[in-house]
C-alpha cells in the first residue's frame, strides 16, 4: 500500500512540474523576463587557490556533460521559439562558456561574478547593488539572461539551484518558475 501511495506522489509531482513548465514557456513567450541560468556542470566546488580571471587553465571548467548541458539550454530556448534581448555573463570561464554554447552571443557582466571564496566576498554588496541597478533600468520587451553562479542566484532571488538550471523571475524579482536542464 505504501508503495502505491509514493507511486501517486511521484505521478502527482511529475505532472505538475509539466505543467509547471508549459507555464513558465509561456511566460518566457511574453518577453520581458530575467532569466537567471546557474552554468552548467563543471565538476567540484568553488575555484583553485591559484585562480586567475584571464586564465581558464587556472579555474574549475565545464567537462563534457558540462558542455553537452549548455547546449540543451540554447536548444530549449530555440526550441520553445523564446526571444532575448541581450545574454550576460559572469566572467568566470565555465559561465561564459555556458553563455557561448547556450546563445553564442554574450558580453560580461562583472556584477554576475561569483563572490563564494573569501578572496571575493567583499565583492558581493556592490555586484548586488549594480545587477539590481541593471534590473531597474532594464526595459526591454525582450528576456534578458544571465548566466551566472549559485552564490548569486541565491542572494538575489533567494533560491537554490543545480547546475544548467534555469530561473524565470519577474521585474520586481519574484520566481516565476525553474526549469532543470540536464
Amino acid at each position: 500500500m505504501k508503495k502505491f501511495f509514493l507511486t501517486l506522489i511521484i505521478l502527482a509531482f511529475s505532472v505538475s512540474s509539466s505543467l509547471s513548465n508549459t507555464e513558465v514557456i509561456n511566460a518566457l513567450k511574453d518577453g520581458g523576463k530575467l532569466v537567471f541560468i546557474r552554468h552548467a556542470f563543471a565538476p567540484g566546488g568553488g575555484d583553485p587557490s591559484n585562480f586567475k580571471i584571464n586564465d581558464c587553465s587556472t579555474q574549475r571548467n565545464l567537462d563534457s556533460t558540462g558542455l553537452v548541458q549548455a547546449e540543451r539550454i540554447g536548444k530549449f530556448f530555440e526550441d520553445n521559439n523564446i526571444l532575448i534581448d541581450q545574454v550576460l555573463s559572469s566572467e568566470w570561464c565555465r559561465c561564459r562558456d555556458t553563455a557561448q554554447k547556450a546563445f553564442g552571443n554574450y558580453q560580461t557582466f562583472d556584477a554576475l561574478n561569483s563572490f563564494f571564496s573569501s578572496r571575493f566576498a567583499n565583492n558581493k554588496d556592490i555586484q548586488i547593488k549594480n545587477l539590481k541597478e541593471f534590473i531597474e533600468n532594464w526595459k526591454k520587451k525582450k528576456n534578458v539572461v544571465f548566466v551566472t553562479h549559485y552564490v548569486v542566484i541565491s542572494e538575489v532571488l533567494n533560491k537554490t539551484v543545480s547546475s544548467g538550471a534555469i530561473i524565470v523571475a519577474d521585474k520586481n524579482l519574484k520566481v516565476i518558475g525553474t526549469i532543470e536542464i540536464n
